[in-house]
């Protein structure tokens, strides 16, 4: 009984909280400046995951490489910096369960950029997919009741193509074999990276740590250890154990936990554009998700379900060149 129980235990740990993380960035950046607290969130957890997990798993013969480390660098730049550093700037002018239900598209770009990158043929279904994300996205920003900073859902949108396209590299590109390894690495890359940014920016000079409020610092322990620690330890095991059609299910449960909680603790507006707009956009995750799992499994090797806790969702599996060996990319 707990061996059944359990998989489904870890599986809606991992919908609701990374489901949370937005409204942990929201919350976060209040009174922390948006870089800083996410160079600091992946800094530290990077940091305290590899301190457990790198004496057993990265040293002698499994001991990073420097193409390991760079491969980690270029995909902590564009799933992290770019991906989540981008939400955390878009989070300043949108809601938290808005920005999530934009980032749901991340599958759709997936599919996408590798059709592009593998020259490929997209299938009708995946087109349609889509255009029905795009149609979403238009009804968020331009639907009824819509009223929203232009600014901010472009650097969401720009983020998820971002993230899509770190997905993507990630799925051929040298890494550590050991997963949270692999994770560690482009956290702490990931958390220099932006801190430095954040310094470019002058957000050291306006941050105040006395003023730092304790729902600013409640939300960055939150992101550090609920989303960005226990939830990916968490899917890693669901990813192990669970088919992962039934795995990718997080890619459309994430936004509506993500609007769910920002309307019930944080008392954001859930207008008719948010209804629409998300019900569209959720729709378009699901075809992608029942598109993937009824083809036919490929000869070549496949790399499993792309993490993208904390930008947000999960892609279904992509086939990948047959050339390399097949990689776990665990963001975040």
């Amino acid at each position: 009984m707990r061996d059944r129980l359990l998989p489904w235990v870890a599986l809606v740990t991992v919908w609701i909280l990374w489901g949370s993380t937005y409204l942990g960035i929201r919350y976060a950046i209040e009174t922390i400046p948006p870089l800083l607290a996410a160079g600091a969130r992946f800094l530290i957890a990077g940091l305290l995951m590899f301190a457990v997990v790198g004496p057993r798993h990265a040293r002698g013969a499994q001991r990073p490489t420097w193409p390991h480390l760079r491969s980690a660098a270029i995909i902590g730049g564009l799933l992290l910096v770019g991906g989540n550093g981008l939400v955390s700037l878009g989070e300043q002018h949108l809601d938290s369960g808005f920005a999530a239900l934009i980032v749901a598209t991340v599958p759709v770009w997936m599919v996408l950029i590798n059709a592009l990158v593998t020259r490929t043929r997209v299938s009708g279904p995946v087109l349609f997919a889509l255009l029905l994300g795009t149609v979403g996205i238009g009804v968020l920003v331009g639907g009824p009741g819509g009223d929203v900073h232009a600014g901010g859902t472009v650097m969401v949108l720009i983020a998820c193509v971002l993230w899509a396209a770190g997905s993507v590299y990630a799925r051929t590109a040298p890494l550590p074999r050991h997963p949270l390894v692999v994770a560690s690495l482009e956290m702490i890359t990931a958390g220099v990276a932006l801190l430095v940014l954040a310094a470019l920016r002058g957000e050291f000079g306006r941050l105040h740590v006395a003023d730092i409020s304790t729902a600013s610092w409640l939300g960055l322990t939150w992101l550090v250890f609920a989303g960005s620690i226990v939830a990916f330890s968490a899917y890693l095991y669901v990813n192990s154990v669970l088919p992962n059609d039934t795995v990718a299910t997080y890619a459309y449960v994430n936004p509506v936990i993500a609007v769910l909680l920002g309307a019930a603790i944080a008392g954001e507006s859930v207008g008719l554009n948010v209804y629409l707009g998300g019900a569209v956009i959720v729709a378009s995750v699901a075809l992608i998700v029942a598109t993937r799992s009824r083809e036919p499994r490929p000869t070549t090797p496949t790399s499993r379900s792309t993490v993208t806790e904390g930008t947000g969702t999960a892609a279904a599996d992509i086939p990948k060149p047959a050339e390399g060996p097949a990689k776990v990319e665990p963001a975040r």
